[in-house]
């Protein structure tokens, strides 16, 4: 690694003034993807602004919702009683996401701001639009089995890795930002980016700014839900294709649905045209298939991942199933 200056203010102010006085410099929470990069020479900040001392490491009751703190470790927001009582999906999901060692590491935050990549991201001999803006796309005429069936482009392929984003975009959630001009609030499902001509921008934060909390909406999703994780291997790997199901049931009827997808697209894929089908439909197996084969409308398949237009659909299919009580985990 290069050498580089460090600096751990205290003041969320100072960290963001420090941060943007340098277009080479990086905020540092638990580092696990960060120091990875750092090691492998695809990045080379020139200071590095460690965050830890900031307020920001609590889960708490607001009006309508649950504020988290953006330095909570996955671990601790997984575990919370808050969380496992009242929006049970986000625990499912970070406990399927990493390994343990990983969890007690990353941060709220960090998990939002980790890049979305693929192997040829890693390969510093191969194209990548990620790395190197406008070298080309190894993905696309190489190996492509783990990359996107939605909103790619000819630019990118790769799919966001993110467990703990799939669940935080189906509930709705909501993101606090605070840089150099104010603050503002973006909705989660917002805050990631389609690849489009510019696949090297993951996020749609500013330079200088700072996730500070994610608000949580009212709890309406703390029964019926469930997290569906397929992947080469049950220990720590990434989803080939995941489903985040929350259902609102009363009278076996279907009140509201919730449902986002991962291992499927550049950001984390809402379906909207299926909660949309499910809504005021009974909660049975008949409605269940009739809304998986609305999955994969769009969807573009490569060499590689075309067992993913089927493995979708199955996946969210399972999701209801086991969300409404019609099949076990």
């Amino acid at each position: 690694m290069n050498q580089f200056q460090y600096s751990r203010p205290a003041d969320a102010s100072v960290a963001i003034k420090t941060l943007s006085k340098d277009q080479n410099a990086y905020f540092l929470a638990g580092g696990t993807n960060l120091i990875d990069m750092m090691k492998m020479g695809l990045v080379s900040p020139q200071k590095l602004v460690d965050i830890n001392n900031l307020p920001l490491k609590t889960v708490s009751e607001i009006p309508g919702g649950l504020r988290i703190g953006a330095l909570v470790s996955n671990t601790n927001l997984a575990e919370h009683p808050l969380i496992k009582q009242k929006y049970p999906l986000l625990s499912l999901a970070i406990n399927a996401g990493a390994s343990p060692q990983l969890r007690n590491m990353a941060t709220l935050g960090g998990n939002m701001m980790q890049r979305t990549r693929c192997p040829y991201f890693f390969d510093l001999t191969m194209p990548c639009n990620k790395r190197v803006p406008g070298s080309g796309c190894s993905a696309l005429g190489g190996y492509n089995r783990m990359h996107a069936i939605f909103g790619a482009s000819d630019k990118c392929i790769a799919v966001n890795p993110s467990d703990m984003n799939v669940a935080m975009v189906a509930l709705d959630a909501t993101v606090h930002i605070s840089g150099a001009k104010g603050s503002r609030t973006m909705k989660f499902a917002d805050f990631h980016r389609l690849p489009g001509d510019h696949p090297e921008l993951d996020n749609n934060l500013k330079k200088g700014e700072l996730i500070t909390a994610v608000d949580l909406p009212e709890p309406r999703f703390s029964k019926n839900v469930h997290y569906v994780k397929i992947r080469d291997r049950a220990s720590y790997a990434f989803a080939l294709v995941s489903a985040a199901v929350a259902l609102e049931i009363e009278n076996d009827t279907i009140k509201e649905a919730r449902l986002a997808m991962g291992g499927v697209a550049h950001k984390p894929w809402r379906l909207t045209a299926v909660e949309m089908f499910l809504k005021g439909k009974p909660a049975n197996e008949a409605v269940f298939k009739q809304a998986a084969q609305l999955v994969s409308n769009g969807a573009k398949a490569y060499e590689y991942n075309k067992f993913k237009l089927k493995m979708a659909p199955n996946a969210v299919l399972q999701g209801l199933k086991v969300a409404s009580g019609l099949a076990s985990a």
